[in-house]
């Protein structure tokens, strides 16, 4: 029986010229010419033996053989078209693992994720946190989110947003008239350090930062220590002093004001948040919607951030500015 079936691209030609009425609007719709819909149609006409128009002057008909196939043909052809789009969403469908450094999951992948699942309630996204290989295989996930230079073999990366290292601190240690005005005024404050897991050769201490910005007389040893971004954060948010820190993980926390930069001085990192995918799964539908919304998050909070830069540039008064407003590199 599919021997005796007529070619599909003629049924197709028939589908659409049948439901326009009409060979041009036929072929506006297949993305071909006027001339090739007629063709198609008379080899469907030849390879059944039955005329299907009616060729009139400037418009076509169904004959009574053509108005007869039209509505199966017609649903069948909606049919395939639902297949084939059941085929294509098969692999959206689902859960997707994102395996993603706390600090970023928290402070702010977790907080975007509302958009996403509006985007696409079809996926369901699993969020797992480490700050290495996820369960020691990175066969475990389909995507990760690391602070690194680098991606290992069989993966595959790019590049999602920089970063940059400065002090935070609470808004109120700017007031009153011992507050927070210039750098060397840290030797009243205390500082906060964070120890432990970034590797970024360019990412500043204490005593590297004072170095720089040319400070004496503040003791870099002291202050408060934690191994972790999020407890560093908080802590400085509750007004226990001066953090030197990512500002990417720490942009809701600037917009909201529960953070300040105190001095427009930070050093850029050599490193980058780096969406990683094992290469089998980069290309799948689920994971490349994903890895897109993260692109375009990215590209959202890189503008926010030349607006909370360029409207502290412009509306901060003198006393909170650095002596040089220079970026430290």
């Amino acid at each position: 029986m599919n021997d005796s079936l007529p070619p599909l691209n003629a049924l197709r030609a028939f589908n659409a010229a049948a439901r326009h009425l009409s060979f041009k609007r036929a072929a506006e719709e297949l993305h071909v010419t006027p001339a090739a819909i007629g063709h198609q149609i008379k080899q469907l006409e030849d390879h059944i033996g039955v005329t299907l128009f009616r060729r009139l002057n400037r418009a076509v008909m169904l004959t009574e053989a053509g108005q007869a196939a039209f509505p199966d043909l017609r649903d069948g052809f909606d049919l395939i078209g639902s297949a084939v789009e059941r085929i294509r969403t098969a692999d959206l469908r689902g859960v997707l693992v994102a395996n993603v450094a706390p600090s970023l999951a928290v402070k702010w992948l977790v907080p975007r994720l509302p958009r996403f699942q509006a985007a696409h309630p079809e996926i369901t996204v699993r969020v797992e946190m480490s700050v290495g290989p996820p369960g020691n295989s990175w066969e475990a996930f389909d995507i990760a989110i690391r602070y690194t230079d680098e991606v290992a073999p069989g993966l595959i990366g790019e590049a999602l947003l920089g970063e940059e290292i400065a002090p935070v601190c609470a808004p109120q240690l700017l007031e009153g008239p011992n507050g927070l005005r210039v750098p060397s005024d840290l030797r009243r404050f205390t500082l906060i350090h964070l120890e432990g897991h970034s590797y970024d050769p360019a990412q500043p201490d204490w005593r590297r930062w004072l170095r720089a910005a040319g400070v004496e007389g503040v003791d870099p040893r002291g202050g408060l220590r934690f191994d972790h971004t999020l407890t560093a954060a908080q802590s400085a948010i509750d007004g226990a002093g001066v953090a030197l820190l990512s500002q990417t993980c720490l942009l809701d926390d600037l917009a909201a004001g529960r953070l300040v930069r105190p001095f427009d001085l930070g050093f850029k990192g050599t490193y980058a948040y780096r969406v990683i995918s094992p290469r089998h799964v980069f290309d799948q539908p689920k994971v490349a919607a994903f890895r897109q919304w993260l692109q375009a998050e990215a590209e959202a909070c890189r503008v926010q951030v030349d607006a909370l830069r360029h409207g502290k540039a412009d509306q901060a008064p003198d006393r909170l500015r650095s002596s040089s407003g220079a970026t430290l590199r």
